[in-house]
């Protein structure tokens, strides 16, 4: 069993930078594989960022150049940090991992951009 906590959200202007943090239970996380989603009201989930238990990243084109994800394994946690946010980027950020084909997730963090 994995349990997953997003942190870090919360209000910001547009051009301001947040830090989500996705902090997991267990031993063996470093193993683990972790994905950024985010979902906005009346919009489907969508794949933002991801990154390997080796530190390889993705990004979805709409975040890429702004958003960058890392890896602390001390601390059994993975960073999301956003920069140059836009009032597009107002969404719930989750969390997420397969660990032997079962996916788990955070509750979520709502990240609200606005002047």
């Amino acid at each position: 069993q994995v349990q997953l906590v997003e942190s870090g959200g919360g209000l910001v202007q547009p051009g301001g930078s947040l830090r989500l943090s996705c902090t997991a239970s267990g031993s063996g996380f470093r193993f683990y594989p972790v994905a950024w989603h985010r979902q906005a009201p009346g919009k489907q989930r969508e794949l933002v960022a991801s990154i390997t238990s080796g530190g390889s990243t993705n990004y979805a084109d709409s975040v890429k150049g702004r958003f960058s994800t890392s890896r602390d394994n001390t601390k059994n946690t993975v960073y999301l940090q956003m920069n140059s946010l836009k009032p597009d980027d107002t969404a719930v950020y989750y969390c997420n991992t397969k660990v032997y084909l079962t996916d788990y997730w955070g509750r979520g963090t709502q990240v609200t951009v606005s002047s």
